[in-house]
């Protein structure tokens, strides 16, 4: 009863940090949120251990925490630093983007709830492990907002023109996955294994390596101008 409790509740702040993600336009700031983001998974996945009875999804906490909470927020910190921490005009202001990423939040999230009965067990086996209403309804609610998430940072990679806050995008993609894997079957072994492979810290990091050398070398990190540039 009280770890469905926790999980919901962290699963709610996963939420809230999306969107504070995205409409931030301090760069650093954004990154913050995402490296809050990040913690709020590492204690999904240490939830669901107990829950599920999975010393899997320990490690994959423990490599989760070292990627998403301390690597990734790094990268992002040091691309920071050779670009600036002032985000590029985005294609919506922040008004109307604010806004349009509330109704993505509760809309998405409430549309799961109500129709996405067939993509969670109730009160069923996974991995061999028996769930109760409680902790079952706290799984449908956890893939709810994993799916959400995902629409936030989709949202955000498609109206952002910073590529910096692009790469925050993608990284928030990222964690819907994981949380839509944690949420579906948290009692299989293998569960964490494709977590744990499924990491985009390489990606990450090359991106950000290239938007410093883009922005070294045309002093602008904004990808509508992109294909104003030419080497």
């Amino acid at each position: 009863m009280h770890e469905a409790n926790l999980s919901s509740t962290l699963s709610y702040l996963m939420l809230f940090t999306s969107v504070a993600a995205i409409e931030m336009r301090n760069l650093r700031y954004s990154s913050y949120t995402y490296g809050l983001q990040a913690l709020l998974i590492c204690g999904l996945l240490l939830t669901y251990a107990v829950v599920a009875q999975n010393p899997a999804l320990y490690i994959w906490s423990a490599v989760a925490f070292a990627t998403k909470a301390v690597v990734t927020p790094m990268l992002l910190f040091w691309a920071i630093r050779k670009t600036g921490e002032k985000e590029q005009k985005p294609i919506v202001g922040f008004g109307p983007s604010v806004i349009i990423a509330v109704l993505i939040m509760i809309g998405f999230f409430n549309l799961v709830q109500r129709h996405g009965e067939f993509l969670a067990m109730p009160q069923s086996v996974r991995g061999a492990v028996m769930f109760t209403a409680v902790e079952a309804a706290a799984l449908r609610t956890n893939l709810a907002v994993a799916l959400t998430v995902f629409a936030v940072g989709l949202y955000g990679i498609l109206t952002r023109r910073d590529a910096v806050k692009m790469v925050i995008g993608l990284c928030l993609l990222e964690n819907g996955v994981h949380m839509s894997l944690l949420s579906l079957a948290p009692g299989i072994r293998d569960t964490a294994v494709l977590g744990i492979a499924s990491e985009v810290v390489i990606t990450a990091g090359l991106l950000l390596y290239l938007i410093i050398g883009i922005h070294e070398r045309f002093g602008s990190t904004d990808t509508f101008k992109l294909s104003e540039l030419h080497w």
